[in-house]
């Protein structure tokens, strides 16, 4: 079988898009002839078991379409799997394949998801719902959600009920757990610092609990623009946590996962994810999680491996409450659930043989 996955950038700033599509390439690409398509970029995140094609801007745009159609005759895949919604060449290559008669799947990655769809409607996404992303959506064979609270958002637009639901995998057996949980005073927040991960929540419940949290440090890892960073670090220093609260901008390699093991507790105070697999990430390293009912990880309570709060700051609050009072082997039973969770579910070998059955259904259509 040939796939071509299609991402707008594999840039190591594009965030978890990019990620996921790197973990992805790992598995799938031992159980099909893999391509991914993209455009190149300064930062690009290495994809290991596929053949990489680049593509001009859209903005180049008849040079973009015809470069596309040489490539797909020259492959003649099997599937086409789009990733993302919003940037125009994500339309215009569905487009252009079906056009070819090529099955298409679309997987918004959370692009879809009301507070998304909210912000900077009228000037952004009205427009670009009515020139191209509506009917892109209409017009897929499949929609690929992380999880059935994406589905269900999904299906509210009305605009296409042919979903499958996958969720993100992890490279599990690549992730060392932690081997103590001897408190370290250390929380940490890991993923693109943006407005939509309502870091604002997690400094100010801080400030909040300013006296309890004395001696301890709340890593803020990841990269984002420098005014919003310049605000949350105004933020910290008005509110009294500067001497808490540290930027350690974008962490990558060997110094992630070394922060994800000696974190007592990583937080994702979020507005919005389809799946969140830095959450998944901070489980697999047997690392307890604060999140919100925006992300869809409510196994968090079933599975007693850390906490699923309402959006805002008086969730976030209470949960640190609900940490500070534990002993270190309450840690360490939520760790070692955590990480149980994530090796049941969330295999990424697992996920890519799930792909290979959506394709395979599609195909004998």
């Amino acid at each position: 079988m040939k796939v071509i996955h299609y991402i707008p950038s594999m840039d190591r700033t594009w965030g978890g898009t990019a990620m996921y599509m790197q973990l992805l390439t790992k598995e799938l690409g031992r159980l099909v002839d893999l391509y991914v398509v993209s455009h190149s970029s300064d930062n690009e995140l290495p994809m290991e078991y596929c053949t990489t094609y680049y593509l001009p801007s859209w903005k180049q745009l008849s040079v973009m379409k015809n470069e596309w159609y040489n490539l797909l005759l020259k492959l003649h895949p099997n599937v086409v799997h789009i990733n993302g919604c919003w940037t125009p060449s994500c339309a215009l290559l569905q487009k252009w394949a079906q056009q070819l008669g090529y099955k298409v799947v679309l997987t918004p990655h959370g692009m879809l998801e009301p507070w998304i769809l909210k912000r900077h409607y009228w000037t952004r996404k009205l427009p670009a719902l009515l020139l191209y992303q509506k009917r892109a959506i209409k017009c897929v064979d499949y929609l690929h959600a992380t999880a059935e609270s994406e589905k269900d958002n999904l299906l509210k637009l009305g605009y296409n009920d042919k979903i499958a639901v996958i969720a993100n995998g992890l490279d599990v057996e690549d992730i060392k757990m932690k081997s103590t949980w001897k408190c370290n005073k250390e929380l940490l927040f890991l993923s693109r610092v943006h407005v939509k991960k309502g870091i604002n929540f997690l400094i100010e419940a801080v400030a909040s609990l300013k006296t309890e949290m004395q001696g301890y440090v709340v890593r803020i890892a990841g990269e984002g623009e420098k005014n919003y960073i310049n605000e949350l670090r105004f933020l910290a220093t008005r509110l009294g946590v500067n001497d808490i609260i540290h930027f350690e901008g974008g962490i990558y390699g060997n110094r992630k996962w070394e922060l994800f093991q000696q974190a007592d507790l990583f937080i994702l105070p979020t507005h919005s994810e389809n799946f969140g697999i830095v959450v998944a990430e901070a489980l697999a390293c047997g690392t307890p999680v604060i999140t919100t009912k925006g992300t869809p990880w409510s196994e968090l309570e079933s599975e007693h491996c850390g906490w699923w709060t309402e959006i805002g700051m008086e969730g976030t609050v209470q949960a640190l409450r609900e940490f500070l009072a534990l002993k270190e082997e309450d840690l360490e039973f939520m760790g070692r659930n955590g990480r149980r969770l994530v090796e049941s579910r969330y295999s990424e070998h697992k996920i890519a043989e799930e792909f290979v059955a959506l394709y395979n259904k599609m195909i004998s259509k």
